[in-house]
């Protein structure tokens, strides 16, 4: 335990645990009892004259294990010489590994990963063929270990949990998310479908007692209520199999086209110079934060002196809120005096770290900080401010919060750490201080956090996963080890997270760069820092996915675009300065694929870099607002479509302000109620309020939601990070596009 969680979280602590001993001797099966049922995946990393390395995940498909031994063999002279994350021996071709403590446990559909390097003979190295699991022969399929037949004082057990499909990723419950928006003089009303529901499912929908469908709805989940009432009363039911489902939550209410969500500004205050300052409501995140299905907002409030690093002066504290959707909140914790304003310190991340079904909320911390419970981290008097307003020097954590009270669940020292100020590229604290913040699936089926510092010159990023209630780190990518000194300057404001390689793990990409999910460097352009970067199946017509990005550096190509997996340049336009907003998508059906644009280049490029028209009036966000697959531009308070000949407006927000001066970046976009379109998050001018955007057109498309594409969920979730950027799904979602696969999730 960290030394300075308080007395209350150790109480909650102990408590937690025995509940756990008392739950263990119940459910939990011994190594040696282990039931045949587990899938290993052995993939070589990389590989030299000599020597390679490997990743191995085992996931138990069986009964819980606490405790295990992972056997195989080897047929080519292959010999094990250093492992992590697992203790490995072997005695001839015969392998074993043990677990490494920590990771003991593996509960039903839950995975251990571990990695090694090894020698070989140069000539052969072929993959192990079996593998067993304590003792048992991994197969791929589940043959539970039997139980004694129940007794009249032992009823049979109603069982708890499903066996999640081989490598499907863990995602969260949502509910229908119902909302109805006035529409001329009708209602269109639509809803979720959930990643898990791609074939036969059918609705009815409810106005009151009253099915206003003659038949179920097979088609999109969006209806037009022509001629109801305004305020109309709604509810969806699922038919399954013939058999109508329970009802639906009621519909949440956009009578005039949004639905505001009342929020409360912290009060003002003074710098140490007698500087006053004031709140305004900033970058959104969402997440199930109290495991009811709906979604609830984590705000953060920036100072009226928040500084770009470059900047000295004091700042204000800077607070995150959690709200519902009805505007209670639910806490708020103050990060303190020893955490600066401005849009590259706090990247905070919202996501069902642990797998309860409620989600977590993390971000870096520092003495002072205040949970929403009223912990105090660290020292609570202790300032380590300079005259300048910079924190160069004191104690820098990680904490993880929980999502229903705000309360300090783990907190460590924060990785990478500070250093010498100097290393990071200047010596008053300008470099040193660039965060970056993100949510990966780096094993295939949980999620990860993934804390970042640097990209200027060094860049560091460390991944940990929050499991029973702790923080463990899982791996550090630093560009100053050996081996990865390509990655050095080449990280964005920004960063994505995607699966590029196809192995169903998620890697990191960090601007010019990626790494791997293993935390090694994949890849490097070596064409350096920029401001803006989108990732996705940008180009269709040709396998995986790609990076779109632009450039800071004159002597470096102004933007480009590469194969996500390999780094490899597929054209790129000639330098032009600072080359500062860039866009890809696909924003009009006159050519196939995305669309590409950027202030430092004239005209609209096509997926091989081709001039073919009108570059659009803005190079921002990106927001999916009608009913067709082409998405539309989101600017300012504004969303407008595309056209060769002008744009045209769809929506101008009333009363509303962006975010993060000339940035002018909504507080959070995506598609969080409703059908597969996105929702834009504003807030009101005075701060006083969440204004909620969401489409009033409907839609022929019937496509799962967004949120259960994992790459799409991980980008909202990174979305508030320094230079926010708009999320991108896994898939191709444009003109001509066919039927997206359907996601390998299961629900929490």
């Amino acid at each position: 335990m960290h030394p300075f969680l308080p007395r209350r979280r150790t109480a909650l602590l102990a408590a937690a645990s025995a509940a756990t001993l008392l739950a263990g001797a119940l459910t939990t099966v011994t190594a040696a009892a282990a039931a045949t049922g587990c899938r290993v995946d052995y993939r070589i990393t990389n590989q030299w004259g000599g020597g390679f390395g490997a990743d191995v995940t085992v996931t138990n498909l069986g009964d819980p294990v606490n405790g295990w031994t992972l056997t195989w063999s080897y047929a080519a002279g292959q010999q094990v010489t250093q492992a992590w994350n697992a203790t490995v021996s072997q005695s001839g071709a015969q392998v074993t590994a043990r677990d490494a403590g920590y990771n003991a446990a593996i509960g039903t559909g839950g995975t251990a990963t571990f990695g090694f390097n090894a020698s070989w003979n140069d000539t052969s190295n072929p993959a192990p063929t079996s593998f067993a699991l304590n003792g048992a022969t991994c197969t791929g399929a589940t043959t539970p270990t039997g139980a004694p037949p129940p007794t009249s004082a032992s009823p049979t057990p109603t069982p708890t949990t499903t066996t999640p499909p081989a490598g499907a990723k863990q995602m969260e419950k949502l509910d229908r998310g119902l909302v109805s928006v006035r529409s001329g003089s009708g209602n269109h009303v639509s809803w979720r479908l959930l990643g898990t529901e791609t074939s036969g499912v059918a609705f009815n929908l409810y106005r009151g007692g009253t099915r206003v469908n003659g038949t179920p709805i097979t088609g999109a989940t969006s209806y037009l209520d022509s001629g109801a009432a305004a305020g109309s009363a709604y509810t969806v039911r699922a038919v399954v199999n013939g058999a109508e489902q329970a009802a639906s939550a009621p519909a949440l209410q956009f009578p005039n086209g949004y639905l505001d969500v009342p929020i409360q500004a912290p009060p003002g205050g003074t710098t140490p110079t007698g500087e006053a300052y004031t709140y305004s409501a900033n970058d959104a995140g969402v997440g199930d934060l109290d495991g009811d299905g709906r979604y609830e907002f984590v705000l953060k409030w920036d100072p009226s002196n928040s500084r770009d690093n470059s900047q000295s002066g004091y700042t204000g504290n800077v607070y995150l809120d959690a709200y519902t959707l009805t505007g209670a909140r639910l806490w708020r914790v103050d990060l303190g005096r020893n955490i600066r304003a401005g849009a590259h310190y706090t990247q905070f991340q919202v996501y069902d770290y642990d797998g309860d079904g409620d989600a977590e909320v993390a971000a870096k911390t520092a003495d002072g900080t205040r949970s929403g419970t009223g912990q105090v981290i660290g020292s609570s008097s202790a300032d380590h401010r300079n005259s300048s307003g910079y924190v160069l020097a004191g104690p820098e954590y990680l904490t993880m919060f929980d999502g229903r009270t705000g309360a300090a669940l783990s907190t460590v020292d924060y990785d990478p750490p500070r250093g010498t100020v100097s290393s990071w590229g200047d010596s008053y604290g300008n470099r040193v201080d660039r965060f970056l913040a993100a949510t990966a699936y780096l094993d295939g089926q949980r999620p990860s956090l993934v804390m970042a510092r640097g990209y200027y010159t060094r860049a560091v990023i460390a991944a940990w996963d929050f499991r029973d209630g702790t923080l463990r780190k899982r791996w550090t990518f630093d560009s100053n080890a050996s081996g990865n000194g390509a990655a050095a300057g080449q990280g964005n404001h920004n960063l994505s997270v995607a699966d590029v390689d196809g192995d169903g793990r998620q890697e990191i990409v960090y601007g010019a760069a990626a790494i791997d999910d293993n935390g090694r460097l994949l890849w490097s352009t070596g064409n350096g820092h920029g401001d803006a970067m989108h990732v996705g199946d940008l180009d269709p017509g040709r396998a995986g996915l790609e990076v779109f990005k632009v450039d800071e550096d004159g002597s470096r190509p102004s933007s480009w675009m590469a194969d996500a997996r390999t780094g490899q340049l597929l054209w790129q336009t000639a330098p032009n300065g600072d080359n500062g907003r860039g866009v890809s998508d696909d924003v009009w059906a006159g050519s196939p694929g995305a669309e590409s644009w950027s202030s430092a280049v004239d005209g609209l490029l096509d997926t091989r870099g081709r001039n073919v028209g009108r570059k659009p009036s803005s190079a921002n966000f990106l927001a999916w607002w009608d009913g067709d697959p082409v998405r539309e531009l989101l600017d300012g308070t504004r969303i407008d479509k595309y056209g060769t000949g002008g744009d045209t407006r769809l929506l101008t927000g009333s009363g509303v302000a962006s975010n993060n001066g000339t940035k002018s970046t909504p507080a959070l976009s995506g598609d969080i109620l409703g059908d597969w379109r996105e929702e834009v998050v504003w807030r009101t001018a005075d701060s006083t309020a969440l204004r909620v955007y969401s489409t009033p057109t409907t839609t022929g498309l019937r496509l799962p939601t967004l949120m259960h594409d994992p790459q799409y969920r991980v980008a909202v979730a990174w979305q508030n990070t320094a230079y926010n950027q708009p999320p991108h799904p896994g898939f191709h979602l444009g003109d001509g596009m066919g039927t997206p696969p359907a996601p390998n999730i299961y629900l929490r």
